[in-house]
């Protein structure tokens, strides 16, 4: 069975669940650290910047040929032009991938701003155009990533009417518009119309932080699966915390030494072997983000980690919040942040 067969398979058997792409963060050796850990069911790449004159970036490319974790890998997609985008899918096309998948839902105002990403969504005509020619030259699954709008939702009936329209064969939805980013509640009623309008199978994505939380996702929107990005970043456990709980069983909780083994593990992983240690710390701290809210609710731990100039102090904070024997559910705290944070927002 070919990697395509194996995706469209691994559909069938409802609920699935992916790591969503996060770039610069879900890379090859995050995959490799998060397989271990009990991974999704299929994985997608950091997106592929695709413009003219593109050139597949090697690191991202990377994690398709070597994908270390024996499950489908998706090739994501960003960008506009036409007749480069449809060059990018037939070489795409060469590798080991299931699918290919195109970003209509990145909200990063440097990615929007070029009417790449969640940007098209202001534009359906466009998308349109771009759905046609991709799905003229791909011959292995098809699958879409977006929000349900960019600063207004009224657009997203036309939208699952565009992606009905070109058959596309998995349509996972972010639950938010494009404007309001990561701060909002998310929209799962958007999801759910998307469920029940759609042919093809469609995944959930925004603020899936527990197997208890999937259930809920799961139930009120009638979609095959889940897509986690940030939620896995903090709790590697939660993929396989969401089988255990599928089959009716209790879902394993770390502990504090877990969570300690876990933010050492990571700190290994994903270090570059040529990175200094102070830099390392740096980019560290893109995870600690994600992870520090799920640590303690006053947000004392995020706040000295953020601060934090070389390993030793990194892991001298870790120890002194995660050395312990007591169940960390690992749970996204309400913590006070200033509006500008990169935090700041809706997590549960």
């Amino acid at each position: 069975m070919n990697p395509g067969q194996s995706f469209l398979a691994m559909l069938g058997k409802s609920p699935c669940t992916a790591l969503a792409p996060m770039q610069d963060v879900t890379d090859l050796p995050f995959w490799d650290l998060i397989s271990r850990y009990g991974g999704p069911d299929m994985y997608f790449t950091e997106y592929f910047r695709i413009r003219e004159g593109f050139k597949l970036e090697r690191p991202i490319l990377k994690s398709i040929t070597h994908n270390p974790t024996g499950k489908p890998a998706i090739a994501q997609m960003i960008g506009n032009h036409v007749p480069s985008l449809v060059a990018a899918a037939c070489e795409l096309q060469q590798y080991p991938v299931a699918a290919i998948d195109l970003n209509l839902g990145c909200p990063a105002p440097v990615v929007y701003k070029k009417c790449a990403g969640g940007g098209l969504l202001r534009e359906p005509t466009r998308i349109d155009t771009i759905l046609g020619a991709l799905r003229a030259v791909i011959d292995i699954p098809f699958t879409v990533k977006t929000r349900i709008g960019f600063d207004d939702p009224s657009v997203f009936d036309e939208l699952l009417a565009l992606f009905s329209k070109h058959h596309i064969d998995l349509i996972s939805v972010h639950g938010r518009t494009v404007h309001e980013g990561y701060r909002s509640e998310v929209h799962y009623d958007y999801i759910a119309r998307a469920a029940k309008t759609l042919p093809c199978p469609v995944l959930a994505n925004g603020n899936v932080y527990s197997a208890a939380k999937a259930q809920i996702v799961l139930k009120d929107t009638s979609s095959a699966g889940l897509m986690i990005g940030r939620g896995a970043i903090r709790n590697p456990w939660i993929f396989h915390q969401i089988r255990q709980t599928q089959n009716r069983k209790t879902p394993f909780i770390p502990k504090g030494h877990d969570v300690l083994n876990y933010l050492r593990d990571l700190y290994e992983t994903v270090r570059p072997p040529s990175l200094r240690e102070r830099s390392h710390v740096q980019k560290m701290k893109k995870y600690f983000n994600y992870i520090g809210i799920g640590i303690e609710p006053t947000g004392e731990f995020l706040h000295r980690i953020r601060r934090a100039t070389d390993s030793s102090e990194l892991f001298a904070i870790c120890e002194e919040f995660l050395d312990h024997d007591k169940p960390m559910p690992l749970e996204p705290f309400d913590l006070n942040l200033k509006p500008r944070d990169v935090l700041a927002g809706e997590h549960r």
